[in-house]
């Protein structure tokens, strides 16, 4: 069940497919408080309550005890006192002994989650704006719950099979030939690969939808001769627009009118990769139309995947800005600098970048009205992923292009996936990582995945290849890095052999995985969930932290701690694991039900499957198009017969069956079986 209870003028955001009418009266459960423009929604809470959910969001599984900001920011340097990340998702569930009721704000402005955080005892969210609808959704489980707000949301968005595959990207590559020597160490060395990132680099000037002609003297060429190769090229497109008179963007997009205005009417401009900017008013129909239909000269030269960066938007700085920072730091010329004023002083010129006085310099129109961009900001990144999705539907309705973005809001899951923004080099990015993936997949992000290895830091081999490892599982599997830090590429590496083993258990697991995901798309599922999901009654399962559920029957628990050559599961039922090395070389381990210190050396990881739940392995390859996805080894611990839906389509029509595309697998226990009792493997053909 969903009641909606609307708080001044709700603005549009594009985030619910649905319209409900509003209720009248307050919001059951919550202490509701009207303050100026504000609005908070007061709880308490029982010392068992846990809160799941918010998306990509820093902390744990559980979001119990922090106190959160929505408010899309460009902050790479994340740690656990981050407030903000690069996404904005307003949904939260209440789970305990006594409640279970989900909470969506559809608000686009900054929302303040205190979670525990002033009164452990006591939720207190509150919207700044004061204008937004509340969505109360009430069901009898977890997974009902999810489905419900999924279902008022919209369908998450469907990727094409090859982006399943291994990516490489990284900040610095910037001709052909350096990323045909990238393909061709991948290639030579049988380390599996489908795409190659191309960040700034590729650009003239690093500005939008050009490529440099003597780096790139024939892009349709090269894509083309790559994707004989079965790779495929990604370029990165940023959101801002060089305000360079004579350049055609931008005379075009002016005589248009696409780009965000001041109060008076000018332009707003600020500084990023380019120089001097103006920013397309996405939160325009018609702005969108104009931006997406820039793409057409790269889709024309082959590309089939994009991913958009920078678009909180970022702002290195603006004119005023700076001269206020400069003001602010005349003003304490001359004077004698004590301990308050140094850092005053400092703070002058470290706040210029996304600053939030820049955010109130400019507006959005919306219908007739002008609205200042602070009250919207949430919503601008989602609405550049909606501009590029649907020039892509424009030019190729047939075929489902990978799309994939850094800032985003609920509502954007329909049109594109995300990568958890740019993150270090950090054992801590690691675990967070791992953290992050149930909540995006409850607001809809199920194509999601960090950038494996860190991109900003001098990762290690051991650090990487754990990354790898939790990358196995996850549907964007990219490794990517920083310009001026360690070059990251597997084959760099001593240890490479490893790594590249690592990444032919993706490729086995490819068909399963994809399988699992589409599964889960196509009915408002989940492909990650907390461990609370399946086993709301066991008291241990719901705070378990570090192991994730995975599709219809499987979990993982990867290794999250330097040096380490092992770890403890908890184990909710019994299982069988799978202790991978390679695609073709892993134990089979029946466990049952309880705590366990499982071995795992620097290149074994897990994956558990529940009893009598089955998991499908191909021969693995070196890229997803050349996988026989139809002769599968068929693995698990059964002792009745077991029953595995396998979905499997073409891998790029944009609107699959899922009835159509499914085929039914069947295992009985007396299949042929390995010594260990009760491990059944079956070879089949689909």
């Amino acid at each position: 069940m969903i009641r909606r209870y609307s708080f001044g003028t709700p603005l549009p955001t594009d985030a619910v497919v649905c319209a409900l009418p509003a209720e009248k009266g307050d919001v059951p459960y919550f202490t509701t408080l009207r303050e100026n423009e504000r609005v908070s929604f007061t709880l308490s809470l029982s010392p068992e309550d846990i809160l799941f959910g918010l998306g990509e969001s820093v902390r744990g599984v559980n979001k119990r005890g922090f106190r959160f900001r929505s408010w899309n920011s460009d902050i790479p340097s994340h740690t656990e006192n981050t407030e903000s990340l690069y996404a904005s998702h307003n949904f939260l569930v209440f789970f305990g002994p006594s409640r279970l009721f989900g909470i969506y704000l559809d608000d686009p402005g900054a929302v303040i989650w205190d979670l525990g955080y002033t009164r452990s005892d006591t939720a207190v969210i509150t919207s700044e704006n004061g204008n937004f609808d509340f969505y109360l959704i009430e069901e009898d489980s977890l997974s009902g719950l999810v489905r419900t707000f999924r279902g008022l949301t919209g369908q998450s968005y469907l990727p094409p099979r090859w982006a399943f595959g291994y990516i490489q990207s990284r900040w610095g590559y910037a001709s052909e030939d350096e990323i045909r020597t990238v393909a061709e160490e991948h290639r030579s060395r049988h380390i599996p690969l489908d795409a190659v990132c191309m960040d700034i680099d590729y650009m003239v000037g690093f500005k939008n939808f050009t490529w440099k002609p003597e780096a790139f003297p024939d892009l349709k060429r090269f894509s083309t001769e790559l994707k004989q190769d079965h790779l495929r090229l990604v370029p990165i497109i940023d959101a801002g627009i060089p305000a360079e008179e004579g350049f055609a963007q931008y005379e075009e997009g002016k005589a248009e009118g696409v780009f965000c205005k001041k109060e008076d009417g000018s332009e707003f401009v600020a500084s990023v990769w380019p120089g001097w900017c103006v920013f397309p008013d996405f939160l325009q129909e018609k702005a969108r139309t104009w931006f997406g239909d820039q793409y057409r000269p790269l889709l024309e030269a082959g590309i089939e995947g994009f991913w958009n960066d920078m678009n909180e938007p970022a702002l290195f700085f603006t004119e005023e800005g700076v001269s206020e920072a400069f003001a602010r730091a005349e003003s304490l010329r001359g004077s004698h600098v004590d301990y308050e004023s140094m850092w005053q002083l400092k703070g002058s010129f470290n706040g210029i970048g996304n600053n939030m006085n820049d955010y109130r310099r400019f507006f959005h129109r919306i219908g007739d009205a002008s609205v200042r961009h602070d009250k919207v900001h949430n919503l601008y990144g989602a609405h550049m992923t909606r501009a590029s999705a649907d020039a892509f539907r424009r030019y190729d309705p047939d075929r489902r292009f990978l799309l994939f973005s850094r800032s985003s809001f609920i509502g954007a899951h329909r049109n594109g996936g995300v990568w958890q923004g740019d993150n270090f080099s950090w054992w801590s990015h690691l675990k967070m990582a791992l953290q992050m993936l149930p909540g995006l997949n409850m607001c809809g992000f199920l194509y999601s995945g960090c950038d494996l290895g860190g991109f900003g830091s001098n990762v290690t081999e051991d650090l990487l290849t754990r990354f790898l490892q939790l990358g196995v599982f996850t549907p964007l599997m990219r490794n990517h890095s920083a310009l001026h830090t360690r070059e990251q590429e597997i084959y760099r590496f001593s240890t490479w052999e490893m790594m590249r083993d690592t990444v032919t258990v993706r490729y086995a697991l490819l068909p399963f995985l994809y399988s699992e995901f589409m599964k889960a798309a196509l009915t408002d599922g989940m492909y990650f969930r907390p461990l609370a999901f399946d086993y709301p009654e066991d008291t241990r399962a719901v705070r378990v932290e570090d192991q994730l559920m995975l599709g219809e029957g499987c979990m993982i628990a990867p290794v999250l701690e330097q040096n380490a050559v092992g770890r403890y599961v908890y184990l909710p039922e019994d299982m069988l694991m799978i202790r991978f090395r390679s695609a073709s070389d892993y134990d089979l381990v029946p466990l049952d039900k309880g705590d366990h210190r499982i071995d795992l050396k620097l290149n074994e990881f897990p994956l558990f499957v529940k009893k009598n739940h089955l998991v499908a392995l191909c021969a693995g390859g070196e890229s997803s198009e050349t996988l026989d996805d139809r002769a599968l080894t068929v693995i698990g611990r059964i002792d009745r017969e077991t029953v595995y839906d396998y979905y499997r389509d073409d891998g790029f029509s944009p609107r699959p069956d899922l009835q159509q595309h499914l085929f039914r697998i069947s295992i009985k226990p007396e299949t042929v079986c390995t010594s260990t009792a009760g491990v059944a493997i079956s070879k089949l053909l689909i």
